[in-house]
């Protein structure tokens, strides 16, 4: 019976030296595990879109600042149109003026059908459309605006007249910015109407 000591020993230690490396092993694999289910998780990141054919290439606003009752705002809108237009499609520009609480809102908007000039190649520089819109300094109730900060934003889309009436078939970016509205110079009688709620 002494003489299986020394084999029951060996095997014992065996079995505690597979442990420790089995035990060694799970612990170096589960840190990698780990960092793989958070890589996994980490969302690709997305390639910038790119810029629409139909674009926005200069915007004017006159005067600024603007005084109430010195006639309109003028919104001068440049629209770069895309390449191999369609002679039956509609550009429109629109402006959205807003106060900050959102109160005190005007839409403009125009269109006007997109002609295709004869004269232009394809190789040379994208054919431009203008278009003006006039603000009154009146917001949706007709009512005059008041004094204050307020912001504004531009769009511009080619519409298709199809068998339900006119579709979207591209929208450009949006031109964002803010302007001052102003009562008239000292001198001149300012309206009466209720103080500015924001």
């Amino acid at each position: 019976m002494s003489s299986s000591m020394p084999g029951g020993n060996v095997s014992r230690r065996r079995f505690f030296i597979w442990l420790l490396c089995l035990c060694g092993s799970l612990a170096l694999l589960f840190p990698l595990d780990g960092h793989a289910r958070d890589k996994s998780t980490v969302k690709p990141s997305r390639a910038p879109r790119p810029e629409p054919e139909l674009k926005i290439v200069d915007l004017a606003i006159a005067p600024k600042p603007y005084t109430l009752g010195n006639g309109p705002l003028q919104f001068s809108v440049t629209v770069q149109l895309p390449k191999d237009m369609r002679g039956d499609l509609t550009v429109e520009v629109s402006a959205l003026i807003s106060s900050p609480s959102k109160t005190s809102v005007r839409f403009l908007t125009h269109r006007q059908p997109v002609q295709i000039s004869s004269t232009s190649d394809k190789g040379t520089e994208r054919q431009k459309v203008s278009i003006e819109l006039l603000w009154d300094g009146q917001d949706q109730r007709k009512q005059l605006a008041v004094a204050g900060t307020y912001s504004y934003e531009v769009r511009t889309k080619l519409l298709l007249n199809g068998e339900k009436g006119l579709r979207t078939v591209m929208v450009g970016w949006p031109k964002r910015g803010t302007l001052q509205v102003k009562w008239p110079t000292v001198g001149s009688l300012a309206p009466t109407i209720p103080s500015p709620i924001y």
